[in-house]
């Protein structure tokens, strides 16, 4: 039998994790969707579908009667909503995947440490940014150490709902300490860019790296491999071109204690992420990723219920 979920969230992110868990998955159910508005398409299309579903948020869901048959719950509400909702659902025993910037569990990224955080009571998926800039920071680290990992990431304005603009100087904290922490970045930086271009852009991702010395067409082999790794669950994940090497010398680099002078190799990696259009256009790349990534998890920590 697939392992019953809940999702805390009827905004665009819940409701398209929703959409991919019934089109996609034969691991995960969906047990109940729970939000806040009434009046949500998320919630119309769950009751539709014969899902269980509440707009009296984590009060009423915690007295559903579904709730004590669903060992995992995903919460795509907000970071300050999360606090509360964390605090709630270990009480009962309950396996959260955090889609907020919230951060209250250890930083998840499923090619890269998935193994390390299996049992934990909480993990959160980073952001959007960092699911799809981190693994490639991997990638490379793997490879040779990485001294400093900057990203931008931009997104269509159209993309960017009121969570995201809410939550922005979270996003760029979250993600590079996940380039640090996950990624392998000796130090990190993050930067978010909304296009207001029309028609909409797909999202696109820049990442410079400065590592030690080493052979770059195995720096650019470990990146194309974990591309193709990523692309087993966000199919629309792609190199935009070729691996971009440059030989610079650098003295006492951007601040970082205790480096010296060293010769480094500068790699630029240009990536776009086009979504499924599940149930969100295809060119919210952004929110795909997330949704992505999160139903990934999902199925890999299923396996700790599976009778």
């Amino acid at each position: 039998m697939p392992v019953k979920i809940g999702i805390l969230g009827s905004g665009n992110i819940g409701t398209d994790l929703m959409i991919k868990v019934l089109r996609t998955s034969k691991v995960l159910q969906v047990g109940a969707l729970v939000g806040v508005d009434p009046d949500s398409d998320g919630l119309a299309r769950a009751r539709s579908l014969g899902i269980p579903a509440t707009h009296g948020g984590i009060d009423d869901f915690i007295r559903m009667p579904e709730f004590y048959d669903i060992p995992i719950v995903f919460d795509a509400t907000s970071a300050s909503a999360h606090t509360r909702h964390d605090e709630i659902l270990r009480r009962h025993d309950k396996q959260v995947i955090d889609l907020t910037p919230a951060s209250l569990g250890p930083y998840l990224v499923p090619v890269v440490n998935m193994n390390h955080h299996s049992a934990a009571p909480n993990v959160s998926m980073v952001s959007c940014g960092g699911q799809a800039t981190v693994p490639i920071v991997a990638a490379i680290a793997r490879i040779a150490p990485v001294h400093y990992a900057e990203i931008v990431s931009t997104i269509s304005s159209r993309s960017a709902g009121a969570g995201t603009r809410a939550n922005i100087d979270e996003f760029t904290r979250t993600t590079a300490g996940a380039l640090e922490s996950v990624g392998g970045a000796r130090k990190g930086k993050a930067i978010i860019v909304l296009n207001p271009a029309e028609p909409p852009i797909i999202m696109r991702n820049t990442i410079f790296c400065l590592s030690a010395e080493a052979d770059t067409a195995e720096i650019a082999r470990s990146i194309e491999r974990m591309a193709t790794e990523v692309q087993s669950y966000v199919p629309g994940y792609r190199l935009k071109q070729e691996v971009q090497f440059e030989g610079i010398a650098v003295g006492r680099p951007l601040g970082i204690p205790g480096l010296g002078e060293f010769t480094s190799v500068k790699t630029s990696v240009f990536l776009e992420i086009e979504g499924a259009a599940h149930y969100l256009p295809a060119y919210a790349g952004n929110l795909d990723i997330m949704t992505s990534a999160a139903l990934s998890t999902g199925e890999r920590l299923a396996g700790r219920y599976l009778h």
